[in-house]
């Protein structure tokens, strides 16, 4: 698992802050991005567990991408 604080946009199109009497657009907010690798059998009770826990409702969710791991390069440890 991999966890990555992450600037996007998405449907909320962004927001607007106040920021030192002055009105500022930010289009890009704040995220989080997490990247899983899973075996097969696992793929449904994973997604069913985030999308059961994190979800707010709201826009900005987020998606899931079940994408197929062909190929895996093991870096080992040197001395």
């Amino acid at each position: 698992m991999t966890v990555n604080e992450v600037k996007g946009r998405g449907e909320q199109k962004g927001i607007t802050l106040q920021f030192r009497g002055g009105k500022m657009g930010v289009d890009l907010l704040p995220k989080i991005e997490i990247f899983l690798v899973v075996k097969d059998d696992d793929v449904d009770a994973v997604v069913e567990t985030i999308t059961q826990n994190a979800r707010t409702g709201r826009y900005g969710d987020g998606k899931i991408f079940i994408l197929p791991v062909e190929n895996l390069v093991v870096m080992q440890h040197c001395l």
